[in-house]
């Protein structure tokens, strides 16, 4: 009887043995790979409204093809505008900007003023920067640097009488500061906008009041909207 019951245990050892050991080891769920978070910007369109306050300089003018005077007065301005652009998600970003212009009171030597109404349109090319040490696109403040090239129609108003309609080749460069809320964007900064010439034509060019070499430097708040 003892050998049977021996037997026994013996025979239930070794059947349940290795399923007790099977329990007593632990278990390890497969490891599940997260994919890192991206917070910054793919790359997109966006839309941008802007609205500014400068002042206007240039070299001198040119009346009747023949006298020549310089100004002593700086004239004061503001200019409204809008675009559309593509930000590469990489620092950067382009866009197509028009802007209105309504500038006056440059004062020439003889005492003739000027008044300038401009429809401005610039291709501008820009690179931003990242200031909050999160990576380009991360939110936070940032800086760009920026230039753009275009045309102006102009229409002038000298004070003797002249005004007239000319097109003009433009340049502009750009640099500012900026904050990043995610769909918005604002920038406040420095433009400084350059005309070779604004021309009155009252009869033909001869007759013709030239302003040479115009310099317009801005202070100008801007609001993107990306989408």
């Amino acid at each position: 009887m003892r050998k049977l019951i021996a037997a026994f245990l013996l025979t239930g050892s070794a059947v349940a043995g290795p399923a007790i050991a099977a329990d007593l080891v632990p278990y390890y769920p497969p490891v599940i790979e997260v994919p890192d978070v991206d917070y910054g910007v793919s790359g997109g369109l966006y839309l941008r409204g802007s609205v500014a306050g400068g002042a206007w300089w240039a070299k001198d003018a040119q009346y009747c093809n023949c006298a020549v005077t310089t100004f002593d007065k700086m004239g004061y301005g503001y200019s409204v505008g809008a675009g559309f652009g593509y930000d590469s998600g990489h620092g950067v970003r382009a866009d197509i900007t028009l802007d209105y212009l309504s500038y006056g009171g440059l004062k020439a030597s003889n005492g003739y003023e000027v008044n300038l109404r401009s429809g401005l349109a610039l291709a501008n090319l820009y690179y931003d920067f990242n200031l909050s040490g999160a990576g380009y696109g991360a939110g936070g403040f940032g800086a760009y640097v920026g230039a753009g090239l275009g045309v102006a129609k102009n229409y002038t108003e000298v004070s003797n009488g002249a005004w007239g309609h000319s097109f003009e080749g433009a340049a502009a460069v750009m640099a500012g500061v900026s904050y990043d809320f995610g769909s918005y964007v604002a920038d406040v900064g420095y433009r400084g906008i350059y005309m070779n010439k604004a021309m009155s034509q009252p009869q033909n060019l001869a007759n013709a009041y030239i302003i040479n070499d115009n310099f317009i430097n801005e202070i100008r708040t801007s609001l993107r909207y990306r989408f």
